[in-house]
C-alpha cells in the first residue's frame, strides 16, 4: 500500500509541477502581450492615395496627360474625403467593344469613371492611356487636337460622366 501512495504523491508532485510550468509560461506570454509597443502607440498605416488622369491641352494645342493625387481631407472615423466638386449632373455610359471616336475634344470638364469594360485614349505623340474599372479621368482638352477614344476588348464599356460646373 505504501508503494501505491508514493506513486500517488508523485504523480500528484509531477502534475503540480506541470501545472506551475504551465502557469509560468501563459504568465510570461501575458506579459509579453501586454509589453508590446503597438499596444500603445497607433500604427500609422499608408493609405493607397486616389490617383485621377488629367487631360489637358498644352500651349502646342495638343492634348497631354498627367497623373494627379487628389487631396483628402479628414472624415468621419477613419473616411477620408475631396472637397466637394460642384457638378452639374451625371450620366452613365454604355459603349459599344468596338467604339471609335476619332480626334476631338472634350464638349465640357468633366469626370470619367470607368466602372466596367476596356477603353483607350490615345493623345499626341501616340501615347495610348488604357481605360479599365477603377480609372478616373479627368478630361479638361477643350480645345486643340483633342483625343482619340476606343473600345479595347470583347465587353462593352461602362462609364460614368460627371460634367463639371464652371469654375
Amino acid at each position: 500500500m505504501k508503494a501505491a501512495g508514493l506513486s500517488i504523491c508523485l504523480m500528484n508532485s509531477q502534475f503540480s509541477r506541470a501545472v506551475i510550468v504551465l502557469i509560468f509560461v501563459g504568465a510570461t506570454l501575458g506579459a509579453w502581450g501586454l509589453l508590446r509597443s503597438d499596444h500603445d502607440v497607433a500604427v500609422v498605416r499608408q493609405r493607397t492615395p486616389i490617383i485621377a488622369t488629367r487631360l489637358f491641352t498644352g500651349s502646342d494645342g495638343q492634348t497631354h496627360a498627367e497623373e494627379i493625387e487628389l487631396e483628402l481631407g479628414p472624415g468621419e472615423g477613419s473616411t477620408e474625403l475631396t472637397e466637394m466638386a460642384k457638378a452639374t449632373g451625371a450620366q452613365f455610359r454604355r459603349q459599344a467593344p468596338n467604339y471609335f471616336e476619332d480626334w476631338h475634344t472634350a464638349p465640357r470638364r468633366q469626370y470619367v469613371v470607368t466602372l466596367s469594360g476596356q477603353g483607350e485614349i490615345e493623345i499626341g505623340g501616340g501615347k495610348r492611356i488604357p481605360l479599365g474599372p477603377g480609372r478616373i479621368l479627368l478630361v479638361e482638352d477643350l480645345t486643340g487636337r483633342g483625343h482619340i477614344s476606343r473600345g479595347v476588348g470583347a465587353a462593352d464599356r461602362i462609364s460614368l460622366v460627371i460634367p463639371l460646373a464652371d469654375r
